[in-house]
């Protein structure tokens, strides 16, 4: 039991060490600090802390959602665009081999044309 809690402690030193040698704990600090000095505490501390730490806000966070949406959508039409051109190109590259261009048989046999 006592080798667990050692071991239990010793992870928290290490990951302790690991966010002040990364600079995180400094960060929180100077967030905290200004959060603490503000004369008018904010409506919602959350986005106080995410806006000083660089993130968008809650809008910003929706718009941006909103723009991947629509890029994604962009995206895939012209993707199949591309494909499609790609598919006309390799029919006029290959005539013969283009379905398109081959007569339709029935049982085998060509279909005569109607005249």
């Amino acid at each position: 039991m006592i080798r667990y809690k050692e071991e239990k402690e010793a992870k928290k030193e290490a990951f302790r060490k690991y966010l002040e040698s990364s600079g995180v704990l400094d960060a929180l600090t100077k967030v905290l600090v200004a959060l603490y000095e503000q004369n008018e505490k904010p409506s919602s501390a959350l986005e106080f802390v995410q806006q000083k730490l660089g993130g968008p806000t809650a809008s910003e966070y929706e718009k941006l959602q909103a723009e991947i949406s629509d890029l994604q959508t962009k995206y895939n039409e012209l993707l199949a665009k591309h494909q499609h051109t790609c598919k006309e190109l390799q029919e006029l590259k290959n005539p013969d081999s283009s379905p398109s261009s081959a007569k339709e048989t029935v049982d085998g046999e060509p279909l005569k044309d109607e005249v």
